[in-house]
């Protein structure tokens, strides 16, 4: 019964993990986005390169951090998490 247990806990953390990874997809291509515009509108108007560029990189910077709080999270699940619960668990059952 308690291995189950353990083992809920793993898979759970396991599957929060890759969930929160998926938020990575986002910021791939939001920021795809603003590059390719930021393109476009430099193409347009050549004369204004240094302050598109400049607002792209601030809002792709912005971006990112999506991103990188995804990741934090799925490690924090992977690694901090499951000996945690499983902690709560062993003081719940005594």
């Amino acid at each position: 019964m308690l291995e189950l247990a353990i083992g809920i806990i793993l898979g759970c953390c396991a599957l929060g993990a890759g969930a929160a990874m998926i938020a990575g997809i986002g910021p791939g291509i939001g920021e795809g986005n603003a590059v390719a515009k930021a393109c476009e509108a430099i193409g347009r108007q050549p004369e204004s390169r240094g302050q598109v560029t400049t607002t792209m990189l601030m809002g792709c910077a912005i971006a990112e951090t999506t991103g990188l709080y995804a990741l934090i999270i799925a490690l924090l699940l992977i690694f901090l998490a499951p000996g945690r619960f499983v902690n709560i668990l062993m003081r719940t059952l005594g």
